[in-house]
């Protein structure tokens, strides 16, 4: 394993997207478990999804000692580097990103905006804070499993060759990984890129098919499942992936010569994922099972006249697969929820936030 080489206790921690489902679980974790952190969070709250959501997991933060919230978009390069600024972040977090596969399809310019133009403004603000003598340590940010595309080589690693993305969405996170290795050549920043496969929980993104699923078949809606229900999904639990960036945010790659006296870049690459791919029909079978035992849906509800086996949509993958064994062997982590256990967490949830049996 290897040592960690940044102590959080004290720090002043930048995360972007600090509304989102990651963001938000993250920030709670830190104000809860790291003494005298100072977390600095920003997000622009849009409405790719109900606003509402975000707003609720903003108002827990809100509650909380040491945290700071900026409405704002990392996108806006002067207020990026006002927040540098202001706040001297000595750890970043990059969370902040337009999600979603097939939304890229249709609205590709706010992939650019957020995911590239964005990025590149954090990757900026970073650099230059080395010339106000108050470098960051450590900048962690989030890739994808998406970029794997469609590589038929199982388990995905991150030493695959991973050239052809079969989404925007796919092609702006490997740009992300680009562009900070890049930058840790350059400007000798350490990063560490984190490829998350799947995450799912409650209070999650209401796009992902769990949570699209249940809001269907609460009203009485059809659920489409694509490739005739043969995909396989590498279902992450949102805890297990908190708990994989806390470990990472403590150990900072470190800045090493190399056999030619060259500088090595401070760069790292991991995946995240629950190393279990899913067969989506018995995802399903348990989605149901626990929206039942959760009361959200009745009993005898009649799932199979409310489910239709459709094709592959444009942009999917047939399964994702994590090969977490670096993870494991520097870090000692290894994701281990069951699906079960998650999708229970998720139902019950659901039923408290919205209610049961709903119509």
């Amino acid at each position: 394993m290897l040592d960690y080489n940044i102590d959080l206790s004290g720090k002043t921690i930048l995360v972007t997207g600090a509304a989102g489902f990651i963001g938000s679980s993250l920030c709670a974790r830190l104000l809860s478990s790291v003494n005298g952190v100072k977390v600095v969070g920003i997000d622009n709250i849009n409405d790719y999804y109900d606003v509402r959501i975000k707003e609720e997991r903003l108002k827990k933060l809100e509650a909380c000692t040491g945290f700071t919230f900026i409405r704002g978009d990392i996108s806006d390069k002067c207020a990026v580097d006002a927040l540098f600024a202001e706040y001297r972040p000595q750890v970043v977090v990059n969370l902040a990103a337009q999600a979603g596969v097939r939304y890229s399809i249709s609205n590709p310019g706010a992939y650019v905006s957020s995911n590239l133009i964005g990025f590149y403004n954090i990757l900026e603000a970073c650099r230059h804070s080395y010339d106000n003598g108050d470098g960051v340590e450590h900048l962690v940010y989030a890739s994808s499993s998406s970029v794997y595309g469609s590589n038929k080589k199982v388990p995905y690693s991150t030493d695959d060759k991973v050239d052809n993305p079969v989404s925007l969405y796919a092609a702006t996170k490997k740009s992300n990984e680009l562009m900070a290795h890049a930058y840790s050549k350059l400007y000798d920043i350490p990063s560490t890129g984190l490829r998350f496969f799947t995450v799912y929980g409650p209070a999650g993104r209401p796009d992902m098919a769990y949570f699209g699923f249940t809001d269907k078949l609460v009203s009485g809606k059809t659920i489409q499942i694509f490739n005739y229900g043969h995909c396989k999904r590498d279902f992450t639990y949102i805890d297990d992936i908190v708990e994989g960036i806390c470990r990472v945010m403590r150990h900072a790659p470190e800045r090493k010569t190399g056999d030619d006296g060259l500088p090595v870049p401070p760069y790292s690459l991991y995946n995240i994922g629950n190393s279990h791919p899913e067969n989506l029909l018995d995802f399903v079978t348990i989605l149901q099972e626990e929206l039942v035992r959760a009361g959200v849906l009745p009993e005898d509800y009649d799932f199979d006249a409310h489910r239709q086996l459709v094709p592959m949509q444009a942009g999917d993958v047939p399964v994702t697969y994590a090969d977490t064994a670096p993870l494991e062997r520097d870090f000692g982590f290894k994701p281990s929820t069951s699906l079960r256990d998650g999708i229970r967490h998720f139902a019950e949830w659901y039923a408290g936030y919205y209610g049961t049996c709903r119509k």
